[in-house]
């Protein structure tokens, strides 16, 4: 394994083998500046969203062609069979297997799992319409602040929806039109400041965009829906 592949080294369950790796250096010392700062970059993501994560410098997944992030997802409902979804980042693949330089991420996730933590979860609002509002962010200050915003909303039980990789302000607002939202909340460092967003009418509405408060447009939108 050491000179085929010593990824499958640190994907080892064997106990001497764990026990050797306690020593070893981690893959966190040897990341390239690039894939730091893209780390730090999807830290602050899930920091701004108050998730809670775990650093696991060992977590290592079964196949080799992934690249930068590789995460697992877990529940504490699940007792020891804790794991639901695992996956992870893989920008080569896509080019591998004969096609276009296609960045990715993907995952694998248990099914019957997955079952068992729905039985638990009320899903009575969930709805495959449209959704009721289309954040867009204008500005990397802003790109946290609308994850947060949306995050909030949907707690709120609005259906947002937003585009969280770094799109183009231009491209944001055409996909939020195609997402067939009436309304589309920007968010930049201006509105940020002032504590407010500016509300766009996108289906034609009788009215014309407004700045309003953050704490007033869930009611807002709540009130807007036919």
């Amino acid at each position: 394994r050491l000179q085929r592949n010593p990824l499958r080294i640190l994907d080892s369950k064997h106990g001497d083998t764990q026990a050797l790796l306690l020593g070893a250096p981690t893959l966190a010392d040897a990341l390239a500046l690039e894939s730091r700062e893209r780390f730090e970059q999807v830290k602050a993501g899930l920091d701004a969203l108050q998730i809670p994560y775990r650093l696991n410098p060992r977590l290592v997944r079964g196949l080799d062609y992934y690249s930068h992030t590789a995460f697992e997802i877990t529940s504490t409902q699940l007792g020891a069979q804790a794991t639901v979804c695992g996956g992870g980042r893989y920008d080569g693949l896509v080019e591998q297997l004969g096609g276009a330089a296609t960045p990715a991420v993907g995952w694998a996730l248990g099914m019957e799992r997955l079952v068992l933590l729905l039985a638990q979860v009320d899903d009575s609002g969930s709805s495959a319409a449209a959704p009721d509002l289309y954040v867009v962010n204008r500005g990397p200050a802003a790109e946290a602040a609308a994850l947060v915003l949306a995050r909030g909303l949907r707690g709120q039980g609005l259906r947002v929806d937003l585009d969280p990789g770094g799109s183009a302000f231009g491209k944001q607002f055409k996909r939020a039109d195609r997402s067939g939202a009436p309304w589309a909340a920007v968010i930049g460092e201006e509105e940020l400041a002032q504590g407010v967003v500016l509300l766009k009418p996108l289906r034609g509405q009788g009215c014309g965009e407004r700045s309003m408060a953050l704490n007033d447009l869930p009611g807002l939108i709540a009130g807007l829906r036919p």
